[in-house]
């Protein structure tokens, strides 16, 4: 990994950290948690209320996706789930009463405060079919063929290395697995630059992949089924998108294919 890569990657480390911390610490006994200050266009007000008031009001306080993939993934009984960068558990937790007692839902994540406010909320939520795993998503800590289903909420714009974690995500998944993602992307008009500038204003959106960009990135490691839908503005030309793919039930590559060029993040 490049000097550059390493230090984005501290960067967004640092940046989920302090939220950790924030949400951890900023309880008070009558009112619970404050959340994380985020815009509209993200957070937990993207989640239904139902949804929100049946878990741990530190995991809603956590949120700082741009979606709800547990609305776009069409999980069911008995499945095995596995959201990449899980945060404080909110999108694993309700994964876990979607699949019952039958199935199971990994968070994984790799900064260590938001893991030890999921592993709190889990318990408070007393959730049974839940594990959380430190690592990072271009190196998930799972065995090939093992998920049914791979969600992630504005994550994957973060990563300094998109194609590995693409790669990644055919891996884990068993053959005829699926992707039910949330995440920032951008019209295929703006340019790198372009992104950055906006990433200055919004949060870290700079490093998001064009529509056409996602597109051949899972179509290079066998996704099938590719379906890219904005859902909402984030900013001018940057949308918050679901992203779904299938990985063909006939695939059992395991190996990570070849190296591609990496976007960087965050300007």
């Amino acid at each position: 990994m490049s000097d550059q890569s390493t230090h984005l990657r501290e960067t967004v480390r640092e940046r989920y950290a302090a939220a950790a911390v924030q949400v951890t610490e900023g309880g008070s006994a009558c009112c619970g948690p404050q959340a994380v200050e985020v815009d509209d266009n993200f957070g937990s007000t993207l989640y239904a209320s139902d949804e929100r008031d049946a878990l741990p009001a530190e995991a809603v306080a956590a949120s700082l996706g741009c979606g709800n993939p547990t609305a776009v993934a069409d999980l069911h009984e008995g499945e095995r789930v596995l959201d990449l960068g899980s945060g404080g558990g909110i999108d694993v937790l309700l994964s876990a009463r979607r699949v019952g007692h039958t199935g199971k839902a990994y968070g994984l994540d790799m900064t260590e405060e938001m893991l030890a406010l999921a592993l709190a909320n889990q318990k408070k939520a007393g959730a049974t079919n839940v594990e959380f795993l430190k690592g990072t998503i271009e190196a998930i800590p799972l065995p090939a063929n093992t998920i049914d289903v791979v969600i992630s909420n504005c994550v994957i714009n973060l990563s300094t290395d998109k194609p590995a974690v693409f790669d990644e995500m055919f891996r884990v998944l068993a053959p005829g697995g699926r992707i039910g993602i949330s995440d920032v992307v951008a019209d295929d008009s703006l340019t790198p630059a372009q992104r950055a500038e906006r990433g200055d204003y919004v949060g870290c959106i700079a490093g998001a992949l064009s529509f056409a960009e996602y597109r051949q990135g899972l179509e290079a490691v066998g996704f099938t089924d590719i379906e890219l839908t904005p859902t909402h503005a984030v900013a001018d030309g940057m949308h918050s998108a679901i992203v779904r793919a299938v990985k063909p039930a006939t695939a059992t590559r395991t190996a990570p294919s070849a190296p591609v060029e990496a976007s960087a993040c965050c300007g």
